[in-house]
């Protein structure tokens, strides 16, 4: 197997070493995976708990899959509910709320569900958007939607990490950002 190109960065104290992939030609991004990585999990959800300290919110709002890890050690850090917006409608989720977003490791189009039970929780409710890593922004932009259509109000927008322009995620709380690689 070929030796893939890395990105090294300390994330929370934990350095890691994130592989490059192209995700269309000429424009490779270093990919986060929290799953299973305990340690960097535990150590970014303290980091961002001590950023968010004066932020107002009552509840997390993620998207499946990836930044779930993090959106529950956040929670338990922040003494927090939290609520993951789901990608496929399942029958049990009842009147669900409905967003579509644009992934960029995907290039497709996706939706996010709110599960009916979910929505009282959100209702007239401080919402803390949170994701592992922010890059175009269209899953941020259906969290928002979603949000909006429950009742609630989006106060804060956190991340493990932004990606690609800088300036755009200025108001994002995060640990830190990674560059778009152009070959």
């Amino acid at each position: 197997m070929e030796q893939r190109e890395v990105y090294s960065l300390d994330i929370a104290g934990v350095r890691r070493d994130l592989p490059l992939f192209e995700v269309k030609p000429g424009m490779r991004i270093a990919i986060l995976n929290i799953l299973g990585d305990v340690e960097l999990v535990d150590a970014c959800a303290t980091a961002l708990a001590t950023k968010l300290a004066d932020k107002p919110f009552d509840v997390i709002i993620t998207a499946e899959a990836k930044s779930i890890p993090i959106a529950h050690e956040l929670a338990k850090v922040t003494q927090k509910p939290y609520v993951v917006l789901r990608k496929e409608y399942k029958p049990y989720m009842g009147e669900a709320l409905k967003a579509e977003t644009l992934s960029i490791t995907t290039g497709k189009p996706q939706n996010l569900f709110l599960d009916e039970k979910d929505i009282k929780l959100l209702k007239d409710k401080q919402i803390l958007l949170l994701d592992d890593v922010i890059s175009t922004g269209s899953t941020l932009q259906g969290m928002h939607l979603i949000a909006e259509k429950a009742g609630g109000k989006v106060t804060t927008e956190a991340a493990i990490l932004t990606e690609g322009d800088r300036a755009e995620w200025r108001h994002v709380i995060a640990l830190g950002h990674l560059p778009i690689f152009y070959n």
